[in-house]
């Protein structure tokens, strides 16, 4: 089981703030949204399937003495969107931060990939990172920020996994569009870029990889959920403040 900050002592800097997570459940997600409720952030756990792992997310948080909900939204469904931003107005009467962490990942090659597998990819990873960063942009103040999850796949693909890597780098393009349209509102856009991190998702794929991996690191070690968490907190703070429209490699040094 990876740690978490429960218990944790933080800086509450991001007290009052409310933040959205999409695909919070598990894995990086609900790492973030740990991390975000640790910095005092009231978090929306949003999640598509498993309502299980949402409220245990939930649990911890509040256990800890943050606060939070779940809220169940397919990101690749359009219409699902709407009402995963209402439900954090309604819920804490604002919005502050929205994490597009929602993804999904798929090996392929140009012998298996499909027309079906295109679209599901395309359909989460960018199609919906957008129209939830459109939907968020609606009711959102200056001083918000937006962080993409994206991966360092988007820069040093492989070919075996040939449509996730596309959408990566379509999401490193959206962050540094949307941040020019945004920025004149004062809402920053940053991405994060994760090398290879253990998460519950990539149990059986990544299987017999970490020495391959640890080999490409210059750290020399894998990722944790954790570290991508650390540097989104980095990223809305305003430490951050005069950052916007860059993606953010967070991967010990690694390069795919």
């Amino acid at each position: 089981m990876e740690p978490t900050f429960i218990g944790a002592t933080h800086v509450s800097h991001l007290k009052g703030k409310v933040a959205i997570v999409t695909g919070a459940s598990k894995g990086i997600g609900a790492g973030v949204a740990e991390r975000l409720a640790a910095d005092g952030a009231k978090v929306i756990i949003n999640y598509s399937r498993s309502v299980e792992d949402a409220n245990s997310v939930v649990k911890r948080i509040i256990d800890a003495g943050g606060e939070a909900i779940a809220f169940k939204a397919d990101i690749s469904a359009p219409a699902e969107i709407g009402p995963l931003i209402d439900a954090a107005v309604q819920a804490f009467g604002r919005l502050d931060i929205l994490v597009n962490n929602a993804g999904i990942y798929k090996p392929d090659s140009l012998e298996t990939l499909s027309a079906d597998s295109f679209d599901e990819h395309f359909n989460l990873n960018v199609r919906g990172l957008l129209l939830t960063t459109q939907a968020a942009a609606r009711v959102m103040k200056a001083g918000a920020v937006i962080v993409n999850i994206s991966s360092g796949l988007a820069h040093s693909p492989y070919p075996q996994v040939h449509v996730y890597c596309a959408t990566k780098g379509a999401v490193n393009t959206l962050t540094r569009s949307l941040a020019m349209e945004l920025g004149p509102r004062g809402i920053r856009v940053m991405g994060i870029a994760p090398g290879f991190v253990h998460t519950e998702g990539n149990v059986e794929s990544a299987r017999g990889m970490d020495e391959f991996f640890i080999g490409k690191t210059p750290l020399g070690r894998v990722g944790k959920p954790n570290d991508i968490a650390a540097a989104v907190a980095y990223a809305v703070s305003e430490d951050a403040g005069w950052v916007t429209g860059t993606t953010l490699d967070v991967a010990g040094g690694m390069t795919f």
